[in-house]
């Protein structure tokens, strides 16, 4: 009784403050190595909430208010170059975004690579996308979600993990999903990491990945922009000219790439912006570039 009071407490107001964290896996994780949890957090006045070597992965629910849910749901992967979560302005904070639009948001703390704890670290935080999307998919009617509208959302690296999930959704290699789904049904990358390549790739994020020394084909096979099919779903994609950590390239590569295949898309490129938009373009402006195209799409 007093964990139903607690609840409808936290229910209560203008939009939903209530989130559940759960274990992304029931039983063992695969792709996994026996290894101590060793995962460590630490606040960040000046960016984020950071959380280091995450080798158990979680999905946490933000549900919207009673009677304001849409269907919709977005599974948000935080960035960190692949060593790093930025947890909070990159997850929490945007997940409560969200929920007080009506639509039912997941923050995913996917594993980061790590051969102590994976035995294919350039799998693993694929591994957990995609179960991610599984999860809710199966669990589509239990959150009041519509599972054709289960979408996901990535910046920087988590936008690499976001496209992947987009591109690789039938490869069985990854995620044995058991005749459900794991295709996103929408894509929204902020400041991505998309290409892999010597020439517009984030290279600190592909060692982090794939090690020092990648083959040409697993550099090819994380390359988003070489893996678009007819059968990506929709995207959209906002970035700033000037971002110097990730070269907004990767941002017009992928689009250029969903074009070819006629995939249904949208690009703002801002004139003035850094990377993760810490001063500027606003959480406000560069998020309704993202409810408008969602709201363009159907999907809001």
């Amino acid at each position: 009784m007093i964990r139903v009071l607690f609840f409808m407490l936290m229910i209560s107001g203008g939009y939903c403050k209530a989130q559940r964290e759960i274990a992304l896996y029931a039983g063992k994780i695969p792709n996994s190595k026996i290894a101590k949890n060793e995962e460590s957090s630490a606040p960040n006045a000046e960016v984020d909430s950071l959380t280091f070597k995450v080798s158990v992965p979680t999905l946490t629910v933000f549900l919207p208010a009673k009677g304001t849910a849409i269907g919709t749901s977005v599974i948000i992967c935080p960035g960190g170059g692949y060593h790093v979560l930025l947890t909070k302005r990159e997850g929490n904070d945007v997940a409560r975004a969200f929920a007080k639009l009506g639509v039912t948001a997941f923050v995913l703390k996917y594993r980061l690579p790590s051969d102590v704890t994976m035995q294919d670290k350039s799998i693993g935080p694929l591994q957990d996308a995609q179960h991610a999307i599984k999860i809710v998919r199966q669990n589509s009617k239990k959150w009041g979600i519509d599972p054709a509208k289960i979408g996901v959302m990535g910046f920087s690296a988590g936008g690499h993990l976001a496209s992947s999930a987009g591109t690789h959704f039938s490869d069985v290699r990854i995620e044995n999903n058991e005749n459900v789904s794991v295709r996103p049904d929408f894509m929204l990358l902020i400041n991505p990491v998309v290409s892999f390549t010597n020439k517009i790739g984030h290279i600190g994020s592909r060692d982090n990945l794939l090690g020092a020394s990648p083959l040409q084909d697993k550099i090819d096979f994380f390359s988003g922009e070489l893996q678009v099919t007819d059968q990506t779903p929709p995207a959209f994609l906002v970035h700033a000219g000037t971002d110097h950590v990730v070269p907004v390239s990767n941002s017009l590569g992928f689009y250029q790439a969903l074009k070819m295949h006629n995939i249904p898309a949208g690009l703002h490129i801002y004139a003035k912006g850094e990377h993760g938009f810490l001063t500027a373009p606003s959480f406000e402006e560069w998020f309704g570039r993202c409810t408008f195209w969602m709201k363009s799409m159907s999907f809001l």
